[in-house]
């Protein structure tokens, strides 16, 4: 079966450090099971990390390399799914350029994930021009593969909305399909890009250990995937509840039965924790966490064994870029000459091509 055989999808990674379990749970998992009914194409976003750490740049290199070593361990395929770096596709900073005039600025401004980010990282007025163009940008990253679906966390939901305002804009624009019509429809009525839906993982927004704020490296909150076994124990034991007594009633919505209900592999048995738990029958929360890092070590011991086999072989890693990179390239080049033929701009027939 070919590539273009599957219907396809779109998703990725801004390059900020090693993953975790939010990242497993909130996406990953999910481009896992994709890749055998799917076109899988899964974006290094490392410009966009320029955003907000233009003055790490070799930090933001290794990143990508982690990042595709984690992507490896947890069971993502190279040969089954197109894993590439966003600065290697020209395609996608010409589509920008483009997106951008589709898009009124106060629009941009107007999307809940960037306020946040904009908040959580404390960048006030300072932020450069480039942070709320990554907005854009991403709807760039997006199109240009003209995937049907985007697996993201809950916090990228606002991100596709405006990728999916853009596909519309420009088939009524260029393509002449009606403002009314559906979604669905746009591609079959002459459009030249779909209108990707959303597709959440089992848990949107994974908790951190805090209790409280989403799972984060920069928060210093969170189980990577690469961690050993005793580390994540020492880090499940952290996880914060404010349950003071084993015969207290405990609040089943807490950060720990999050956990419980995302990474316990027996159901019955959740359900006979929740149950002791709310009703305080002499039942702890370090009771709870031994047996919870013992299920979340099961999940990642064949991770950190597939994540052996690329230990130190950050040439056989860059390989698989390289790969990729020529496929997206190849992809995405087909999606600016057809935007380019519709848009009535002049263009010349090209190839890029890696030496």
């Amino acid at each position: 079966m070919t590539r273009l055989a599957k219907p396809r999808i779109l998703t990725g990674d801004t390059p900020t450090g090693i993953l975790h379990l939010g990242h497993w749970v909130g996406s990953v998992k999910r481009r896992v099971q994709l890749q055998d009914t799917h076109d899988c194409y899964f974006i290094i976003a490392n410009m966009h990390a320029y955003t907000t750490r233009i003055d790490k740049s070799e930090q933001i290199k290794s990143d990508c390399i982690e990042i595709v070593r984690d992507y490896l361990s947890m069971g993502i395929d190279p040969e089954r799914s197109t894993i590439f770096l966003q600065s290697e596709i020209p395609a996608i900073a010409e589509l920008t350029f483009l997106f951008a005039m589709l898009l009124p600025f106060n629009r941009v401004m107007r999307n809940p994930t960037l306020k946040e980010e904009i908040k959580v990282k404390n960048l006030g007025e300072t932020y450069s021009f480039g942070f709320p163009l990554y907005a854009v940008g991403q709807t760039a990253d997006i199109l240009a593969f003209r995937p049907v679906g985007v697996p993201v966390g809950e916090d990228q939901v606002p991100h596709l909305e405006l990728t999916r305002e853009v596909a519309r804009r420009f088939n009524q624009i260029f393509c002449n399909v009606s403002d009314q019509a559906e979604d669905d429809d746009h591609v079959q009525l002459g459009g030249a890009l779909p209108i990707p839906r959303a597709d959440v993982g089992a848990v949107g927004r994974l908790l951190g250990t805090d209790g409280v704020n989403k799972m984060s490296k920069s928060l210093n909150n969170a189980i990577f995937i690469s961690d050993s076994a005793s580390e994540v124990e020492k880090k499940v034991k952290k996880i914060f509840t404010g349950r003071q007594s084993a015969t207290a009633p405990g609040d089943i919505t807490n950060a720990l039965f999050q956990y419980v209900d995302a990474f316990h592999s027996d159901r019955a048995r959740v359900e006979e924790l929740k149950h002791k738990y709310a009703t305080g029958d002499n039942i702890g929360d370090g009771h709870i966490k031994v047996e919870l890092a013992a299920e979340i070590n099961t999940m990642l011991e064949p991770m950190r064994e597939r994540r052996k086999r690329y230990e130190g072989k950050d040439d056989v890693i860059l390989g698989i870029l390289k790969t990729g990179s020529q496929r997206a390239n190849d992809t995405a080049e087909e999606t600016l000459a057809l935007v380019k033929e519709k848009a009535n701009l002049i263009a010349f027939p090209r190839s890029l091509r890696f030496r």
